[in-house]
């Protein structure tokens, strides 16, 4: 078995790497580090990059650009892959709005460059699609809500569960970052249905773990124990820190990955996340994290909330736990807030609990894993 995997240094290709790399005869990895050019130190995976070659074997990296549409075409055709696991990305629906050329490029053509190079040289590989939450636009902020003491729910029967994949991705503010991501997620679905090409599109919420390179425009949860580990101030944006996300482990993205791998469809979309179950807004956050941290975190608030951001979002797993029932959440959010802190605090000697010694949190956010 060969698998490809774009983003191979970050959060999910990192992931991916490591897991394939216990069985697969190859893990080929394509990761340039833009997410260092997108958001600087803090974004940085050279870490990650130097992590995975010591550590899998099997893993062999390739610095190229998923834009190069020719580079793109001759590493599927070398490489002939089974799988093919598309998690680079331009992350951030605030930065898309200041590079909006460079958003889409990455996001959509990056994408069409892959689907076309499959379809020319190995129609049979199985392509996975790591889309977002975000092509639903701010269509949910329309959905009755209910205001509790440090969050906002949802008051409509209709998503007890969450967002399902039939929620509409139309006629709704997105952000150009989501708008990139919409045309990505419907290429990936028109080559399964039209060409009958073996993909599918997971629909991310937030997904997270101690590998993510966390920075300021990504990857709130890693970097809101990086903030209050480095005593960073935190700024919070809109909604009375009251907005609702739900978390899942990048263990956990993996493993529907591998499912759906074992017994795969022709564009079908998913939406993956942690569930009502591992939902938590803002404030329930900073609230985990000074109980384990015992400190408080410096943080600002402004009533200007990010364009197009959601009040409340978490995924209905409904469709995708009846397709792959032997899947399921292994990590709970206490788990995963858990995890984080054994990466980013410690105990000293009178119990205190510090930052963690010898880290650089802004470069290497953990060497746990």
């Amino acid at each position: 078995m060969k698998v490809l995997v774009t983003g191979s240094c970050g959060l999910i290709g990192a992931e991916a790497v490591r897991y394939y790399d216990k069985r697969a005869e190859r893990v080929v990895g394509i990761d340039n580090n833009m997410r260092a050019e997108f958001f600087g130190r803090d974004g940085d995976t050279t870490w990650r990059r130097v992590q995975l070659q010591a550590e899998c074997p099997r893993y062999k990296h390739v610095s190229a650009d998923i834009r190069d549409r020719q580079k793109i075409s001759d590493i599927v055709s070398e490489v002939r892959p089974h799988l093919i696991i598309h998690a680079a990305a331009q992350p951030s629906h605030d930065l898309a709005s200041r590079i909006p050329f460079v958003d889409f490029e990455v996001n959509a053509v990056g994408t069409l460059n892959l689907l076309e190079a499959v379809r020319r040289s190995t129609p049979e590989t199985v392509f996975v699609f790591m889309s977002t939450n975000k092509v639903y636009g701010d269509g949910p902020n329309r959905i009755t809500l209910r205001e509790l003491g440090t969050r906002w729910e949802y008051d409509d029967p209709d998503y007890v569960n969450g967002i399902s994949e039939s929620f509409s991705i139309d006629q709704s503010l997105h952000s150009l970052f989501g708008a990139s991501k919409v045309a990505a997620d419907v290429l990936v679905q028109e080559y399964g249905r039209y060409f009958g090409m073996k993909t599918a599109i997971f629909r991310g919420g937030c997904l997270t773990g101690p590998g993510h390179s966390g920075a300021e425009l990504h990857g709130y949860l890693a970097y809101l124990f990086k903030a209050a580990a480095t005593g960073r101030r935190y700024m919070i944006y809109g909604f009375k820190g009251k907005q609702v996300r739900d978390q899942i482990h990048s263990e956990d993205v993996v493993r529907a990955i591998d499912e759906f791998f074992r017994n795969p469809r022709c564009g079908e979309v998913y939406n993956l996340g942690g569930g009502k179950e591992n939902s938590v807004s803002i404030l329930e956050c900073i609230d985990r994290i000074e109980q384990l941290r015992q400190k408080k975190i410096n943080y600002d608030y402004s009533d200007q909330n990010r364009i197009g951001d959601h009040i409340c979002y978490y995924s209905d797993l409904t469709k995708l736990k009846a397709h792959y029932p032997n899947w399921s959440i292994t990590h709970s959010l206490d788990d995963i807030f858990q995890e984080f802190a054994r990466c980013y605090f410690v105990s000293n000697r009178d119990g205190c609990i510090e930052p963690a010694q010898d880290q650089d949190f802004v470069s290497s956010p953990c060497s746990l894993r």
